[in-house]
């Protein structure tokens, strides 16, 4: 089996989101835990935790899926209904998240917009988005060579 691996390179913007949204959660976190509401206090460290748990660490590609490597486990893809695979650094543009995480570690979860419909994300930097058409389904990817990932996608035999 023919694997590739890919990291998943953060944008500034991710890097300033998570930053700053870790240190609003932490500073609540400590003043609400000063002030005698240590079980309220740990609300906010969760959503950080949740977050951090859901980061992207890579893409891998095989010869029968891709490989969406996280902190603690994989989401696995299976390519077999692969149509397409295109370099789009606007396909995220204008999307309205339905339900997932919007900068806290990643863009992961759905979506939607005009260009793609609903759409599934695993993404941290969006300038580099590779959107996969499998079936009847989207999902948008951002591999640290996105022109690299989608012509091994095509040496697989798997997008047209």
């Amino acid at each position: 089996m023919t694997m590739k691996n890919y990291t998943a390179p953060w944008s500034r913007s991710l890097i300033y989101m998570s930053v700053f949204a870790t240190l609003i959660c932490v500073t609540v976190a400590v003043t609400v835990a000063a002030r005698g509401d240590v079980w309220l206090a740990v609300l906010p460290l969760a959503i950080v935790l949740g977050g951090l748990l859901l980061t992207i660490q890579s893409y891998t590609v095989t010869s029968e899926a891709l490989l969406i490597r996280r902190l603690f486990w994989t989401t696995r893809l299976p390519l077999a209904d692969l149509r397409s695979a295109q370099v789009d650094s606007r396909a995220m543009r204008w999307s309205v998240r339905t339900f997932g995480i919007g900068g806290l570690f990643s863009f992961s979860g759905w979506y939607y917009n005009r260009l793609l419909g609903s759409y599934r994300a695993f993404v941290t930097d969006p300038n580099r988005a590779v959107v996969l058409r499998l079936g009847r389904r989207n999902v948008v990817v951002s591999p640290c060579e996105p022109n690299a990932f989608v012509n091994d996608l095509l040496v697989t035999g798997h997008a047209l």
